[in-house]
C-alpha cells in the first residue's frame, strides 16, 4: 500500500471528498471486481460540474485495515484497486468508521461509502461511531450485498445514525449499484441541491432516503 500512496494524487484539490470503503475478506473478491469495474461512474457523474476526490479504504486478513491517499480520477483509483487481493478475515467496520472521523478532523469529508455483506462486531460500538459521524455531518452510505439479517440491522442503524442511507444489492444488479454510487458522488460534490438539479431516478431515490421517507 506504500506504493499506492506514492502513486496517488494528493487530495488537496477543490471539490468533494469521499471515502470508498470495502470489505476485502475472502468472500468479497467477486464484489471487489465489480466495484473496480463501476467506480468510474462516480467520477463521470460529477463531470464538469465539479470535482471529486476519493480515498480507498479496505480491510482483510488478521486486523489489516489500510487506506490510500485521495485520488481525483478513475484511472488512479482503479490502479489502486486492481493491486489488492481479498484475504480471509473478520469484519473491521469499526476501524472504517473511526478512520472516517479522523480524516474529517483533518479536512472535511463529504460522504463515506461502505460496501460489504457481513458484520461481526459489537453493534453498539458501531452505532456510537456512526452517531459521531452524523453529528459531524459525514453521512455513511451503506451498500449491503445479500440478506444477512445481522448485517442488515447494523448497516441500517449506521446509516440512520450518521444521517446517510442504506441500500441492498446483489451481484446481478451492477447497473443499480453504479447509478447509486454516482448519486453519492453528486451528493459529495454538491449536496442535495446538486442531486435535485440532476434529478435522475436514482437521485430522487437517494433524496428520499436522505430525507427519511424510506426505511
Amino acid at each position: 500500500m506504500r506504493q499506492a500512496r506514492a502513486m496517488a494524487v494528493p487530495g488537496d484539490q477543490a471539490g468533494g471528498r469521499l471515502i470508498l470503503a470495502l470489505d476485502a475478506t475472502m468472500s468479497r473478491q467477486p464484489t471487489w471486481d465489480l466495484a473496480c469495474n463501476i467506480q468510474a461512474e462516480m467520477f463521470d457523474a460529477v463531470g464538469k460540474a465539479g470535482s471529486l476526490n476519493v480515498q480507498l479504504v479496505y480491510y482483510r486478513g488478521f486486523g489489516e485495515c489500510r487506506s490510500s491517499r485521495f485520488v481525483a480520477d478513475t484511472a488512479s483509483l482503479k490502479n489502486l484497486m486492481t493491486r489488492i487481493d481479498c484475504r480471509g478475515g473478520q469484519t473491521q467496520i469499526g476501524k472504517v468508521l473511526s478512520h472516517g472521523l479522523k480524516e474529517h478532523a483533518r479536512k472535511k469529508v463529504n460522504a463515506l461509502v461502505f460496501i460489504g455483506d457481513a458484520m461481526e462486531e459489537n453493534v453498539d460500538h458501531l452505532a456510537h461511531k456512526a452517531g459521531e459521524l452524523g453529528l459531524k455531518g459525514v453521512p455513511a452510505f451503506m451498500f449491503q450485498e445479500g440478506y444477512d439479517p445481522v448485517a442488515t440491522n447494523a448497516f441500517r442503524e449506521i446509516a440512520r445514525l450518521s444521517k446517510g442511507a442504506w441500500f441492498r444489492f446483489d451481484r446481478n444488479s451492477a447497473d443499480t449499484l453504479a447509478k447509486l454510487l454516482s448519486s453519492v458522488a453528486v451528493y459529495a460534490s454538491g449536496g442535495l441541491r446538486a442531486l435535485e438539479s440532476r434529478a435522475r431516478a436514482e437521485d430522487r431515490m437517494m433524496i428520499e432516503h436522505l430525507s427519511g421517507k424510506r426505511g
